[in-house]
């Protein structure tokens, strides 16, 4: 089986993701759209022999071997992919998001006024989040991307694995990937500050100690940048707040409270000219929502949202109805997004 050829589809298809699943058709997604790129099923036995000869070293098949999940990095023909191999049925399965050669800038990602505030914050915790293959990535690649040619900084991202090459600018910027140069988030984030970072992003917050680490390092005097996997703001504050208990739990909120800068939270909407814009949900930790957060009164966040513009904080609901006023999508996906029509 050649599966370079599958890359080398999904490239020239302008494909956002590839999927390859042993007896499945195999399939690319194109501006949001799964379509197949053969008449005929992957063969499974082929398609993992096909994945340990050309993607995987043996480090990374022992390691798959044993977990039964993999996320590694790829290039071909000078395109740079985030690979997951994953077992469903039994056989191997393969997603892989294409990650663009050049950064977008601010401009191309239609950043709000506070989010180009981000790139000059020098201390705090600013997380962007949304669903998978939301852009999230590709926000904070941008963000990281102001910094370098903006201000000379010492920024450290840990990764799994890494996405976006950075080219020194103005910056020293070192990029350390999970499994291979470290073997955690949180042993990562242990010894980062010992490295001097002004600026650490962390590709994942995925457990207890990896968001407690990332608290500590927000605030001792670090700009620290991540993800969740939450579809609003104040999900995002919930999801932290929740994974711990008891005493530490109030721990948390007051941190919480006193480092979080911006929640952004990122949907990719069809846009009219057949390609996807960034709707975003934008939450401002102004003294009011710290307070909320502080007394763990999360459910009013929402709230604070529609009632903060003049703080920078912007409702999804908003963020549509200003791609429907700026002419960029249909006011049927203004709809479908908001269930309310352009007169309301």
């Amino acid at each position: 089986m050649n599966i370079k050829q599958y890359f080398k589809d999904a490239i020239k298809a302008d494909a956002s993701d590839l999927h390859l699943v042993g007896n499945e058709l195999p399939m690319i997604r194109v501006e949001g759209e799964l379509k197949e790129l053969d008449e005929k099923k992957l063969n499974a036995k082929e398609l993992e022999l096909a994945i340990y000869e050309e993607l995987a070293n043996k480090d990374q098949k022992a390691r798959f071997e044993e977990e039964k999940e993999l996320d590694i990095s790829y290039e071909q023909d000078g395109v740079r992919f985030r690979v997951n191999l994953h077992r469903q049925e039994d056989v191997v399965g393969l997603s892989a998001r294409l990650i663009p050669a050049v950064i977008p800038s601010p401009e191309d990602l239609r950043f709000e006024p506070i989010l180009n505030d981000v790139s000059k914050m020098l201390d705090g915790l600013v997380l962007v989040t949304g669903p998978t293959g939301c852009g999230k990535s590709t926000t904070l690649a941008a963000i990281i991307e102001e910094i370098n040619k903006t201000r000379k900084a010492h920024i450290v991202t840990v990764e799994d694995p890494i996405e976006f090459l950075f080219e020194d600018k103005k910056c020293l910027i070192e990029q350390r990937e999970v499994g291979t140069d470290t073997n955690s988030f949180a042993n990562a984030l242990k010894h980062v500050l010992r490295q001097d970072p002004n600026v650490i992003l962390v590709g994942e917050m995925r457990d207890p100690e990896t968001i407690a680490t990332v608290l500590t390092a927000a605030e001792t005097g670090h700009l620290v940048l991540s993800t969740l996997h939450t579809s609003s703001a104040s999900e995002a504050v919930e999801r932290i707040v929740d994974v711990f208990e008891g005493a530490k739990q109030i721990q948390i909120l007051i941190q919480l409270s006193s480092v979080l800068r911006v929640v952004v939270a990122q949907q990719l909407v069809p846009s009219k000219d057949g390609g996807r814009v960034p709707a975003r949900e934008i939450l401002v930790n102004t003294t009011g929502v710290a307070n909320l957060i502080k007394e763990n009164n999360v459910n009013q966040i929402k709230s604070a949202i529609q009632t903060g513009s003049k703080d920078g904080m912007v409702s999804m609901e908003n963020s549509i109805k200003q791609l429907l006023k700026d002419d960029l999508i249909t006011e049927e996906t203004a709809q479908k997004r908001t269930g309310r029509s352009k007169s309301v």
